[in-house]
């Protein structure tokens, strides 16, 4: 647990009583902070109020000796319309934050590494906190992938804090700092609720916030943001960044060579930084890390982590041994002669896009609930697909998006659609053939979360393996 010195003594209020808020609410009770607690699931309140968190129902409560409304990430900010207690929050005039920010003010004496983007956060963040390790030093990984910032260990100096950070939680940081700053890639997405893209680039720009001179030199490391500059969007703050002077930039990209930077030419990960052509990784050997987009969170890991203070050496080791996330290109074996791909963690057209550039022979098992681009760039990647089999709320749109460009089934259900596309991919007989469920949708309207959509689908390849029907 984090403590949050800086708060002993305040009222809060806590909105959202799910991890990050739980975790809040114990480590600003642990600080000696005055919580009030609230969620409008009752479920989630009874859980809380087991855990000692003081539920005060916020929609009839005095709003005035508040000093800050602590609010869960998911909960709606400004789009599509703010949720009814963050208005009374604007009306009491109380300022609103998360727990980022919370972290933040509690001023960790490690290294904070932040680490955002569209696709590719998760396994950035869990490749450094890899490495870092398998390097020897102390470290912990939370956020928005695993374990709450705040639930966290307290770590000395000599430690790394790396965190996932997504949009909603970056909307919800007034002033929180970090010292090395990861921006993998953007593209469109969340853009329901952070009213368009302008308001979503702006969310990952927050992780950018210079440290003052007199900060920078206490924490005794140069403030470094590393940015993929495979897209338009990161080609901007790239250069809005080195024009601001603030930062030690460093760009890295998975496409090829960057003069200065950090970079993936045929698998082989170069660092420029050290001098041309300074091969210092063969990404070949990296099982867990396969394509063009792995191989862009594979510089960008490279990148903090030599920011973070580890050699060259150890970095390509720990890249090489690195095991990879459940439910992003995860391999679960074969059946038959068929592999199956549990991609469920691509939940827009780009990253079911860059999961379709790594296969040859692919049955791709897509659909869900549609983000507004529906399969966006996944339909300039069909080249290795001999059908896709469709599910969810998505199906219909996604037929019509792929007309005349692949053969489609309409499944339904993920159940339906494993079991047709392993048939199929038996009786086709292809070389290297795939089930891939890569559905470029969210999960909600057949799965609670992408996990959930992941591990059915596992079961599903479980039970074929056993030879059930």
């Amino acid at each position: 647990m984090i403590p949050i010195a800086a708060r002993a003594g305040s009222r809060l209020a806590i909105f959202g009583l799910g991890a990050s808020g739980l975790a809040a609410g114990r480590a600003l009770i642990a600080s000696g902070a005055r919580v009030s607690a609230w969620d409008d699931d009752p479920a989630r309140r009874a859980a809380a109020g087991a855990l000692g968190l003081p539920l005060i129902d916020l929609y009839r409560s005095n709003w005035a000796p508040l000093e800050g409304l602590v609010l869960a990430p998911g909960i709606p900010l400004t789009h599509p319309e703010p949720h009814p207690v963050v208005a009374l929050a604007h009306k009491a005039r109380c300022p609103i934050f998360g727990d980022i920010e919370l972290f933040a003010e509690a001023e960790p004496e490690a290294v904070v590494i932040g680490i955002t983007g569209t696709n590719g956060k998760s396994t950035t963040t869990a490749l450094v906190g890899h490495v870092l390790r398998q390097a020897g030093r102390r470290v912990e990984i939370g956020g928005n992938l695993g374990t709450p910032a705040l639930a966290l260990a307290k770590l000395p100096r000599d430690g790394a804090y790396v965190l996932e950070l997504s949009s909603y939680q970056l909307d919800l940081t007034r002033s929180a700092r970090f010292d090395i700053a990861v921006l993998v890639n953007v593209s469109p997405d969340h853009l329901d609720r952070h009213g368009g893209m302008a308001g979503y680039v702006a969310a990952k720009r927050r992780v950018f916030r210079p440290r003052g001179t007199v900060e920078a030199a206490a924490r005794g490391i140069a403030q470094t943001a590393v940015v993929g500059v495979d897209d338009s969007y990161g080609e901007e703050i790239h250069a809005a960044l080195l024009q601001e002077g603030a930062w030690r930039v460093v760009p890295i990209s998975g496409r090829g060579r960057i003069e200065g930077g950090i970079y993936v030419m045929d698998g082989v990960l170069y660092d420029e930084t050290l001098g041309a052509d300074s091969a210092v990784a063969d990404l070949h050997r990296a099982a867990a890390l396969p394509g063009t987009h792995n191989w862009q969170n594979a510089a960008a890991a490279y990148a903090a982590a030599r920011a973070a203070g580890a050699s060259a050496e150890d970095i390509a080791r720990g890249i090489e041994t690195y095991p990879g996330l459940p439910h992003r290109q995860e391999r679960l074996g074969e059946v038959a002669g068929v592999a199956f791909v549990n991609d469920s963690k691509a939940t827009n057209g780009e990253s079911a896009a860059r999961a379709l550039a790594c296969y040859e022979a692919i049955y791709w098992i897509a659909g869900g609930r549609a983000k507004a681009d529906g399969l966006g760039p996944a339909v300039d990647w069909l080249h290795g697909v001999r059908r896709a089999y469709l599910i969810g709320e998505a199906a219909q749109r996604f037929e019509a998006q792929l007309a005349g460009r692949v053969r489609v089934r309409q499944c339904g259900d993920l159940k339906k659609a494993v079991r047709e596309a392993f048939a199929d991919a038996r009786k086709e007989k292809v070389d290297r053939a795939v089930v891939l469920l890569s559905p470029a949708c969210a999960s909600f309207d057949q799965f609670q979360n992408f996990e959930a959509r992941g591990e059915a689908f596992r079961r599903e390849v479980d039970a074929l393996s056993r030879g059930g029907q």
